[in-house]
């Protein structure tokens, strides 16, 4: 009781400050590796690591010095496994806006343009039940999934969309993708998820959606060929049955910080005699 007094009174700022840095790191290390095979690999080597000490302390030689060899070794080992996750964290880290600008650069009103032209032509895709998948690139580059398709390098519009999808077109079945305010490639080949506890009844195409959104920031929206409905794969998580509003918001999310949007508001608010 004493010892943890001392300890108390003889805390720092600098040790406050020491601990929640490490706290937030592994918070953070935490949520990359949730509900990915990483975390159960985690708990296995938990599991080795307390079996390895209790065949210490209970003096089996034998099977602590098997377990410290293959620990000893493991950290390489560890190194292949987990690097899809180290990809990801080292990807996370360079995403932030300390290196990196603002997400696009593109005047207000062709912006709003854009997200028209998505959304009207999503919207006549889901009519038709015709199936989609667009995938939005921000600062994860994607140059290896375009380099999987054919490129393409037009502006977007909602006709150019709606043809790439066209049942029996040669571009119909992969993913189209768009940087800024460009469709870069089209027929292009995603990454799968490796989510084992995902709905049946989701196709190849939402698997697909949902692997580009855990291996990058990309956003990617899917139109349903069975059923016309829409849904939306970001960071690993699927929004299904989207309506059209809910989609534009999305779009905008995507396209416009928030200095842009205040803007636009502001602009609309003069133009219908607001003050």
């Amino acid at each position: 009781m004493q010892y943890l007094t001392d300890l108390i009174y003889n805390i720092r700022i600098r040790d406050v400050i020491d601990i929640i840095i490490v706290a937030f790191a592994f918070y953070k290390l935490f949520m990359l590796i949730r509900e990915t095979r990483a975390e159960q690999l985690i708990k296995g080597i938990i599991v080795l690591l307390i079996i390895t000490k209790a065949s210490q302390l209970l003096q089996l030689y034998t099977v602590f010095w098997i377990l410290d060899k293959t620990m000893t070794v493991g950290v390489i080992a560890l190194l292949i496994v987990f690097q899809p996750e180290l990809r990801r964290a080292l990807e996370y880290l360079g995403r932030s806006r300390f290196f990196t600008k603002s997400f696009i650069e593109i005047k207000n009103e062709e912006i709003s343009y854009f997200i028209e032209e998505i959304v009207e032509a999503a919207a006549s895709l889901s009519r038709q039940k015709i199936g989609a998948l667009i995938v939005f690139e921000r600062d994860t580059g994607l140059n290896e999934v375009v380099e999987t398709g054919s490129k393409i390098n037009g502006l977007i519009s909602s006709g150019l969309l709606i043809n790439i999808f066209i049942p029996n077109t040669p571009l119909h079945d992969g993913a189209v993708i768009i940087k800024d305010n460009t469709v870069k490639a089209a027929g292009c080949f995603l990454p799968l998820t490796d989510n084992m506890n995902l709905s049946k009844d989701l196709g190849t195409r939402h698997r697909a959606a949902l692997g580009i959104s855990e291996k990058s920031d990309a956003v990617a929206v899917v139109v349903s060929e069975e059923t016309g409905a829409i849904s939306v794969a970001n960071s690993g998580t699927l929004s299904r049955y989207l309506d059209i509003k809910t989609l534009r918001k999305i779009l905008n999310d995507i396209y416009m910080p928030n200095k842009q949007k205040q803007s636009l508001i502001f602009k609309w608010r003069q133009k219908n005699g607001e003050r």
